[in-house]
């Protein structure tokens, strides 16, 4: 049974093959001698657009503008919740990484995580910055912005930076919880 343009089971196919990612060709890719096959991103401009949303604004306070999501909400649990929202925007700069942007590109997204991870990780003054600062959102505008530039193979120094850029992240996702440990330590007097 097929689904017709239009119809209810057109729409309910459009949506699984939106939220799993799917994309379906029509014809197979012609590669011509001497070329490399294209290479599947890892995540998709509407996936990182999702991700985007969900970790800065799914919810709406009623009455107001401001917009919030799920960034300030985990950020609450102390340590570990700063750590696992650095190591989903860690998912945007590998994103970058992958689609050749430049480096200054990378860099400004990764100072938008590294802002967001130190000042976030202030209890209950932090999850206020965290609905302002929108550090996700930031580096999906930024993806958008030099998406279109000339992409270009990666080099072994592209990968180097990507490794020392993943390394920066996990420490910085990493230092709410090194800091919640002292401070629990100095308060215990060890």
């Amino acid at each position: 049974m097929e689904a017709r343009e239009g119809s209810i089971l057109a729409g309910i196919v459009a949506a699984v093959r939106y939220a799993g990612g799917m994309t379906i060709r029509a014809e197979p890719e012609i590669i011509p001698p001497g070329a490399e096959p294209r290479r599947s991103r890892t995540l998709e401009d509407e996936q990182l657009d999702f991700l985007a949303a969900l970790m800065d604004d799914l919810f709406r306070i009623p009455g107001t503008e401001i917009r919030f999501g799920l960034d300030p909400l985990v950020g609450l649990l102390p340590g570990l919740g700063d750590m696992l929202t650095g190591l989903v925007s860690a998912l945007l700069l590998h994103a970058a990484w992958e689609r050749g942007l430049p480096g200054v590109a990378i860099a400004r997204m990764m100072s938008n995580v590294a802002i967001d991870s130190v000042l976030g990780s202030v209890p209950l003054l932090g999850d206020i910055f965290d609905v302002a600062w929108k550090s996700n959102r930031r580096n999906f505008a930024l993806l958008q912005k030099y998406g279109g530039a000339q992409r270009r193979r990666q080099t072994l120094r592209d990968t180097l930076f990507l490794i020392g850029l993943l390394a920066a992240v996990l420490a910085l996702a990493a230092l709410p919880l090194v800091l919640l440990v002292l401070l629990v330590r100095w308060v215990r007097g060890g």
